[in-house]
């Protein structure tokens, strides 16, 4: 499919967005972008979804299985190999721990067989410390497979409209959850019950939808000034986002957030894509390399985290903390640092290795002809 800047640069947003919110940021903005930003990505994904699938659901799913579950099983396994190094130079330890006191341990032989099981299995057991973000990539593969059977099944049985079937699952998704919510129950065979997983089907649908009525969806500067302003109301009503325990309120609240969470970012970003400067193919790059982001901003906060350890003369062991220092985050601007690092460490590795990658690549072509 052919690119869609203004998608791709609301993406880039969202992600930044995301590093913001692990940077523990002030608590009024993180409840601002937790209220909208996980939405919004699986939204743009749904955006894409298109009906060839429904006589070729196999090409779907490779596509998702390469997308997604590849890379999860690659860099989770990274982490994994990584976990007792860290352990060994401090970057993980005993000591400190994430916002609500859990610490991690070294692994032992068992430890290590049993998570890469979780790993292979079921997408969980990855690293929490250091992939804190990776249930994304489970959460995205379980809503668009489901998004694509039920559609599938509809499709077969019924003579309803794309439109509607895709109707017909959201509202589902937001029943369904509403229904686990009122009982207490959880999906036993998902990690974590699988709250985000069905969140993320009704996203997705919801991007569905919004790609065939796109064209009738009108955009203003003072529709996206009120979306704004309902979504700082949200903030200051501690609304919830897609958190894996949720309320009954969030039923009615969080569709609302990430709707129009999704379509104030889609305004910004097609303003941007219009003004065709430095800020838009910078956010065009990110949008379209989200994963080393989700992958690689816990390592980078890391960098920060030393010169925060050095400028208040801390214990080296807070570079423990998970996911940042926790030492006056609310009353000094280290989270600005943060979150440019958490992105542009990154985004700048990516460019380089793809800059020097062919000229290393002829050096060891050259390297083993001489050889010869």
């Amino acid at each position: 499919m052919q690119r869609n800047n203004i998608i791709s640069i609301a993406k880039g947003i969202a992600i930044i967005l995301m590093v913001v919110g692990h940077a523990e940021a002030p608590e009024l903005l993180t409840n601002f972008i937790y209220t909208f930003h996980m939405p919004l990505f699986f939204i743009t994904a749904g955006y894409f979804f298109s009906l060839k699938y429904l006589s070729d659901p196999w090409s779907f799913c490779e596509k998702r299985f390469k997308g997604l579950y590849l890379p999860f099983l690659k860099w989770s396994l990274l982490f994994l190999l990584l976990h007792n190094v860290f352990f060994h130079f401090g970057i993980l330890n005993e000591e400190f721990g994430n916002w609500t006191g859990g610490v991690t341990h070294p692994y032992s032989w068992k430890d290590f067989a049993n998570r890469l099981l979780l790993i292979v299995t079921s997408m969980s057991g990855y690293d929490e410390f250091m992939a804190g973000a990776f249930w994304f990539f489970r959460g995205l593969l379980v809503a668009s497979l489901l998004f694509l059977i039920l559609f599938k099944l509809f499709s077969a049985k019924t003579n309803l409209s794309p439109t509607k079937i895709a109707a017909i699952i959201c509202i589902g998704a937001l029943a369904f959850t509403a229904f686990r919510i009122g009982f207490g129950l959880k999906l036993r065979y998902i990690p974590n019950g699988g709250m985000r997983e069905v969140w993320g089907l009704f996203f997705f649908g919801i991007g569905f939808l919004y790609r065939q009525y796109e064209p009738r969806i009108k955009e203003h500067w003072a529709l996206s000034a009120a979306y704004f302003v309902l979504l700082c109301i949200a903030a200051w009503l501690h609304l919830s986002g897609m958190n894996n325990h949720g309320k009954m309120i969030d039923v009615l609240t969080l569709p609302l957030t990430g709707i129009i969470g999704f379509l104030a970012v889609r305004y910004i970003s097609a303003v941007i894509d219009r003004k065709g400067s430095f800020v838009r193919d910078t956010l065009i790059f990110i949008g379209e390399n989200t994963i080393y982001v989700f992958v690689f901003h816990i390592i980078s906060f890391k960098l920060v985290s030393l010169a925060k350890i050095w400028w208040y003369d801390l214990d080296f062991a807070q570079i423990g903390c998970h996911m940042v220092i926790h030492h006056n985050n609310h009353s000094d601007l280290f989270w600005v640092a943060y979150s440019i690092a958490g992105v542009a460490v990154p985004m700048l590795c990516l460019k380089a290795c793809r800059r020097y990658q062919p000229s290393l690549k002829s050096s060891l072509r050259l390297l083993s002809f001489s050889r010869q």
